[in-house]
């Protein structure tokens, strides 16, 4: 995920200092390189970029330094082209005529890449947000206007993201939106665009809000909205933004937890574009499908996402797949890895020294190594011969909840892949969000149920086995409330002895289980227990329970997927209802650098 800011004024000026700290607000959303753009009224364009965070950067370059008329500052988290100063963006077109810089990601990079090369471009960078450059360059080179360009280029660039662009010896910058965030602001004698409001608020509260398929062109006394798909005009007022900075960081919600909750239809729809474009994907399923013995290794979230891709593996792809805490790998496995093995380590940041271990461990084997990884430029997406990124962006809260559920989208899609493709890819992004938004109310509910017991047993089964643990552990991470995540056949031999009259119980179900789930059901309820079902609409397991908390209706591989979402948010409703921030929980930290 990452940020981008341009501001068009009316006069040569010093711009640097306006956009190092146009970065510096954006720099929440997590990023690993930064480059500034200016150009001046001459049509002399100004570009510095380099991988490092942004004071690093400054100091080696002078970003602050920097004058023109318009500029462009770009903070990129990495997903196409390892962090480096060639990746970096800004990007210059062949000519060095025009510059511009993305958020999001282009899911047909490659492939265009390839057609830039063939059709004679220079092409400087692995980096899809070149792409953007190039794809409106081609179209200028047949003398097209910018804007009509930009309109071809939309068409051209598969994936969702927001792109801001400038040629020389315009007056303007022109920013298009296609799933990304694009906000406008206005101000006197100055214009900006942003991917987030952050950076556009210490200029200005007039904001204009652009939506999917719109380009929004600057000057430095008025914004015009167009239409990608007529080119008509779009009149539409500016609002006037009365909240806080922290509000706006926030995108409004309380709490950061609660943002990357909402942001997981977007995330995940961006990593189901890039998986379905990327050419990375094929050799991974060779690397697993080819394995004498194929493991699953990661640690707390990271792991139960594991648990889940096995049982994926297993019933849709009859690939036999076996997840692994790393620490119990290394101790207990590693020894018996031969060159036919395959391990598939699993880490949000990709610097986990518990997967890391694991991994040095695997090595003198020459067993293949495998990554999933949100952080390209890790230890552990250099130490894999093929890797998968999730493509979440930078995920502020301590308690993991986009990485989870993007672990858990990236192995449903491989053994969809190996099965035949029976799920309908479009329709995931938007099952998420009607997920989140049916099941909040009754995770309200759940949670104000739950909050006067300081116990509790989430109980899965097959597929939701570590669903149920992932959710138990969210609720352990910010509540500070014990929560044990565990197999619901395994709750008769010892736990069963916890249920007391109205001890709630939660059960996650699959639709295949629900005979089953049944059976364990009635073993908590004839005892007095509380059972709460987390399932799609089944009549059965209705008339078992004592509550349900209802999932959209949708095939039986999703159920799984959308389970974990209302856990998320029964323990942050719980956290928050006891007084605890769920974004920085004490004791945890994001990423565990030590054994």
């Amino acid at each position: 995920m990452c940020g981008i800011f341009g501001v068009v004024t009316n006069h040569d000026q010093p711009l640097g200092s306006i956009l190092v700290e146009a970065g510096r607000r954006l720099a929440y959303r997590g990023y690993d390189s930064i480059g500034c753009a200016t150009i001046s009224g001459n049509g002399q364009i100004d570009l510095r970029k380099d991988a490092g965070k942004i004071d690093e950067v400054n100091e080696r370059w002078q970003l602050g330094e920097m004058r023109g008329r318009r500029g462009i500052v770009q903070l990129r988290w990495a997903t196409f082209g390892a962090p480096s100063q060639a990746n970096a963006q800004p990007h210059l077109d062949s000519d060095g005529d025009l510059v511009g810089a993305h958020n999001g990601n282009i899911v047909n990079h490659v492939s265009l890449r390839e057609a830039f090369v063939e059709q004679g471009m220079t092409v400087r960078s692995t980096n899809d947000g070149e792409s953007c450059v190039h794809a409106v360059e081609r179209y200028v080179n047949t003398g097209l206007d910018l804007v009509d360009s930009i309109r071809r280029a939309y068409d051209d660039l598969q994936g969702d993201y927001a792109f801001v662009i400038g040629h020389q010896s315009s007056p303007t910058l022109h920013a298009i939106k296609k799933g990304s965030g694009l906000v406008v602001g206005i101000a006197d004698k100055m214009t900006c665009v942003s991917s987030d409001l952050p950076s556009i608020l210490p200029l200005t509260n007039q904001i204009l809000r652009v939506c999917d398929g719109e380009i929004a062109t600057l000057w430095s006394d008025r914004v015009e909205l167009r239409r990608v798909s007529d080119g008509a005009l779009i009149e539409r007022e500016p609002e006037t933004f009365t909240q806080g900075m922290e509000a706006a960081v926030k995108s409004g919600y309380a709490h950061f937890m609660l943002k990357e909750i909402h942001e997981q239809p977007q995330v995940a729809a961006e990593l189901i574009h890039w998986l379905a474009a990327s050419p990375h994907v094929e050799p991974f399923l060779e690397a697993m499908t080819s394995a004498r013995r194929l493991y699953l290794v990661g640690c707390g979230t990271s792991y139960h996402a594991c648990l889940v891709g096995a049982a994926y593996l297993n019933r849709l792809a009859k690939l036999a797949a076996v997840p692994v805490l790393a620490p119990q790998f290394r101790e207990t496995l590693a020894h018996t890895l031969t060159p036919e093995d395959t391990v598939v380590f699993v880490s949000q940041s990709g610097e986990t020294k518990d997967v890391l271990n694991a991994l040095n461990a695997t090595r003198p084997s020459g067993a293949r190594i495998l990554g999933v990884l949100n952080v390209l430029g890790s230890t552990l997406m250099q130490a894999s011969q093929h890797y998968l990124p999730l493509a979440c962006g930078y995920e502020i809260s301590v308690p993991a909840t986009k990485t989870y559920l993007n672990q858990v989208v990236l192995f449903l899609y491989l053994a969809d892949r190996l099965s035949g493709r029976r799920i309908d890819w479009q329709a995931v992004p938007q099952l998420i969000q009607q997920t989140v938004d049916q099941t909040d109310s009754q995770a309200r509910q759940v949670a104000l149920l739950l909050n006067s017991f300081r116990e509790f047993y989430f109980l899965g089964y097959g597929e939701t086995l570590g669903v149920a643990m992932e959710g138990a552990l969210k609720l352990k991470e910010i509540t500070y409330l014990h929560c044990e995540g565990m197999l619901s056949a395994e709750f008769k031999h010892g736990p069963l002895s916890a249920v007391f009259d109205g001890y709630p119980v939660l059960f996650v179900n699959a639709p295949q289980d629900a005979a089953m789930m049944v059976n364990h059901v009635n073993e908590v309820t004839c005892r007095g227990g509380r059972a709460i079902a987390v399932a799609v609409e089944d009549e059965l397991l209705r008339k078992n329970v004592n509550d349900y908390l209802l999932l959209p209706t949708t095939s039986p591989e999703l159920t799984a997927l959308l389970a974990v979402l209302p856990l998320q948010l029964i323990s942050y409703y719980m956290s928050v209802a006891r007084g605890i921030d769920p974004d920085f929980p004490r004791n945890l930290s994001k990423t565990l650098t030590v054994d």
